[in-house]
């Protein structure tokens, strides 16, 4: 309840007025009841959802000069337009994927903590941090659609980290999220531990478009978000529903990715 509080003391909807007083009031209660703490390490704070300096040193942002399709960071500057290898080999179906950070041992803790630990006082600071890779995308995008989980995952895990991060970015810009957009039909087991073929043999089929948002989709510029993207497989077979479906082309916002292969 007083992660709930403290992430809606902070969200930009908070109503105006009296709402504003309650919620600056709250985020005084909750700084003394629970001191806000690093959403890596958990050492102290100045404000809830930031990182320590410490652990803000070690992340590794993701920036330009970078592959213009799947948003591999490059060592130097090859030229506007420049893919990758593995892009200039076979074009991804997503037309540009970018990410925040790196995906490793210093920004790792920062998204398992919002992911499964209950960290929901992340959120704001994670939203601001997409906000910088994906300003371009979000600028073209017409929706904002998150990667949904099987229903099953869904009851366990009790919300759904990429829709929450799909709805601060749409009350940020005003771009519209539509999280029931896609549908997960397929079970899949976690990604974890498999590679790159069993990854994608996991998610193949697994995503389809809500018959009642075909139309809404058809023509549309549409923005995936996930938490991670590993090898891309997940995002691809978002982005192949999508796209069967009539979306004009599909980009992708994660927080962060690994380095290594295209996706």
């Amino acid at each position: 309840m007083i992660r709930f509080m403290t992430r809606m003391a902070g969200d930009p909807n908070w109503p105006g007025g009296a709402g504003r007083m309650l919620g600056a009031a709250w985020q005084r209660t909750a700084d003394l009841l629970w001191p806000p703490v690093c959403g890596a390490c958990e050492a102290p704070t100045t404000a809830h959802g930031q990182l320590c300096s410490e652990c803000w040193d070690r992340v590794r942002f993701i920036g330009a000069p970078q592959c213009a399709a799947c948003g591999l960071p490059f060592p130097h500057e090859l030229g506007k337009g420049a893919l990758c290898g593995g892009c200039a080999r076979a074009r991804p179906r997503i037309d540009r994927a970018r990410a925040a950070f790196v995906y490793d041992e210093a920004s790792k803790p920062m998204i398992l903590a919002f992911k499964h630990g209950d960290r929901s006082d992340l959120l704001p600071a994670l939203v601001g941090h997409l906000l910088r890779p994906g300003r371009v995308l979000l600028e073209d995008a017409d929706l904002i659609v998150p990667v949904p989980l099987h229903w099953r995952r869904m009851l366990r895990r009790r919300f759904n980290q990429s829709a929450l991060l799909a709805n601060g970015l749409a009350a940020r810009t005003g771009v519209p999220s539509w999280p029931d957009l896609l549908v997960r039909v397929k079970p899949t087991r976690t990604q974890g531990g498999l590679g790159r073929q069993g990854r994608i043999r996991n998610v193949a089929g697994a995503f389809r478009v809500r018959e009642r948002h075909l139309v809404a989709v058809a023509g549309k510029r549409v923005l995936l978000i996930d938490d991670v993207a590993t090898t891309g497989a997940t995002l691809d077979a978002a982005a192949r529903a999508l796209l069967k479906a009539g979306a004009a082309a599909v980009d992708a916002l994660t927080i962060a990715r690994v380095i290594g292969p295209s996706i």
